[in-house]
């Protein structure tokens, strides 16, 4: 579990105005392949106590039309996978401390 500073933020949290709402978010983490491609990850605690990884990506497509397609359906697939390995990762175990 993650703890709170007196101030109510968290020791990750970027404590400024970013946090509103109840929310608490981190610094931004970048990704950057100059002129390719950028990913950028946020940490997120809601009003409810419940975390979240906000992610965005984006990255150059191809000039012609079925090189970004194929590019796309392949982005799709590796996000698919990234996503569903997170979310397995995040599942407790039976019989192990959480």
């Amino acid at each position: 579990m993650t703890r709170r500073n007196r101030d109510g933020h968290t020791n990750w949290c970027g404590k400024d105005h970013r946090c509103g709402l109840g929310e608490h978010r981190s610094d931004e983490i970048v990704v950057d392949v100059a002129g390719r491609s950028r990913a950028v990850l946020v940490r997120v605690r809601t009003a409810t106590g419940r975390e979240h990884a906000e992610v965005r990506v984006r990255v150059a497509l191809a000039p012609g039309e079925l090189a970004a397609r194929r590019q796309l359906v392949g982005l799709l697939g590796d996000l698919r996978q990234a996503v569903t390995r997170a979310a397995i990762a995040s599942r407790p175990r039976p019989g192990r401390a959480a």
